[in-house]
């Protein structure tokens, strides 16, 4: 069986406002889990943080790679501005993953 891989970039946070962490993964469902189970070590299971309150899938996994970059070098207010845009209250989005309503269109390659 062929597992099916859907490219995303997500924002964890510990509580509302609290500490945020981006990540990159194909598998967002899964990864989430593993964050909440700890099971991943590292900054994330130091400060608890686990709830997942912003997502995009993408195309591919290159643009979600250059995305999770481009992301992690924003303020922290851009960030949180974000997050507040689809998601006000931070809740835990894990249970209501939607790739569909969330998938970026491809980006046009530069020349």
């Amino acid at each position: 069986m062929i597992e099916e891989k859907y490219p995303a970039v997500y924002i964890l946070a510990n509580r509302y406002r609290g500490t945020i962490y981006v990540g990159v993964t194909s598998r967002l469902y899964v990864r989430v889990g593993e964050h909440k189970a700890k099971g991943l070590g590292g900054f994330t299971a130091r400060y608890s943080v686990s709830r997942l309150v912003w997502y995009e899938h993408q195309a591919t996994m290159e643009e979600a790679i250059r995305r999770e970059k481009n992301i992690k070098a924003w303020k922290r207010a851009w960030k949180i501005k974000a997050i507040e845009a689809r998601n006000p209250d931070w809740l835990d989005l894990h249970d209501d993953i939607d790739m569909i309503g969330t998938l970026q269109p491809p980006r046009q390659q530069q020349r």
